[in-house]
């Protein structure tokens, strides 16, 4: 039934970008000062998990190097690459450039090759920008005149917030492309595209492509894990389609399964965080950061804490009860992650 399972990837680029016309065209035009040999300015992609902000970025860009081939990219998943040191090695490792670079090696020695790499323009994608604990590492990529940002994050304020005063004031004039969730429709279009190229023709009705637009809530991630999910139980099983009763057990097994992955990715100080509070049922921040602290040999400040449970709200993973003074955290279980 799968014919191509990559393009039921999260991380596939597809060829045509399905319903995102006028965010590619923003982010092109913001891109096309590289093809006269230019520096472009800073870019921003903006709104909440699910929207394609990758997807387009990488496609926006894939686009682009055709017409300008000397153009070279680099993708930095800051979620898991969250120092200075990480993002100047996973930038020079993209172009290349990592051959006798050790732990050992001083960030100010990255940050040099870095700068020896002004042959080509880079363009870097910082996704997950906000989860940067070393915004030095902007500062360095923004001082280099050969490279281009795009930073993709879920929320402008909330980003800046994490700024110190130097990189709010270079990075701040940048363009804002924002993106919205996607209507059911909308979902189902790309959907139809995915079960194009990725399964037989035929095995997935248009009826049941709604059917996950509208489980999916408008997140892509959900529904192409879902689609994914319903094709490989029906292969599974032997069926020759998709069944709407093998449909119906799909939609939560993927929610579970992109929850537990999103679980698993957690780096080791959101780890404990979120194990804090999946003992505790529900928790207060001032007795969540005490049992942190109680934990850990070095902690990090309480405003790292907060930008990881703000990340961890994000991706549905936890949910803030309250406002302020009285909030509390509690986990989002799988059933209230499958009704939604």
């Amino acid at each position: 039934m799968i014919v191509d399972g990559r393009v039921l990837r999260e991380d596939f680029v597809p060829s045509e970008a399905v319903h995102r016309h006028d965010e590619v065209n923003l982010l092109s035009e913001t891109l096309e000062p590289l093809l006269y040999g230019q520096r472009a300015d800073p870019s921003f992609l903006f709104g909440p998990t699910g929207v394609g902000k990758t997807c387009i970025a990488r496609y926006t860009l894939a686009q682009l190097c055709k017409q300008e081939p000397t153009v070279q990219v680099a993708y930095v998943n800051c979620w898991q690459e969250y120092t200075r040191f990480r993002v100047l090695y996973s930038v020079l490792e993209d172009v290349g450039q990592t051959v006798d670079i050790h732990r050992s090696t001083a960030k100010d020695e990255l940050f040099d090759r870095l700068g020896r790499t002004d042959d080509q323009p880079v363009v870097v994608i910082l996704d997950e920008v906000d989860q940067l604990e070393e915004t030095a590492a902007l500062y360095d990529l923004h001082r280099l005149g050969h490279v281009s940002l795009v930073l993709i994050a879920n929320r402008e304020d909330e980003l800046f917030a994490g700024f110190d005063d130097r990189v709010r004031s270079r990075l701040r004039a940048g363009t804002r492309v924002r993106f919205d969730r996607y209507g059911t429709d909308e979902l189902a279009a790309i959907l139809a595209e995915r079960a194009n190229k990725a399964l037989e023709p035929g095995v997935v009705t248009d009826d049941q492509l709604r059917t996950i637009a509208d489980a999916a809530s408008g997140d892509a991630r959900v529904g192409i894990g879902i689609l994914r999910s319903a094709a490989r139980r029906a292969t599974q099983q032997g069926d020759e389609v998709v069944t709407d009763a093998g449909l119906e057990a799909a939609i939560p097994d993927a929610r579970t399964a992109i929850r537990r992955k999103t679980v698993e990715g957690l780096i080791e100080h959101q780890r404990i965080l979120y194990d804090i509070i999946a003992s505790a049922g529900e928790i207060d921040p001032g007795t969540l950061y005490d049992a942190y602290e109680r934990r850990v040999e070095n902690p990090k400040t309480k405003r790292t804490l907060r930008n990881y449970l703000t990340k961890m709200v994000h991706y549905d993973l936890i949910e803030a009860v309250g406002k302020r003074r009285g909030r509390t955290y509690r986990i989002v279980d799988d059933e209230a992650v499958n009704r939604q």
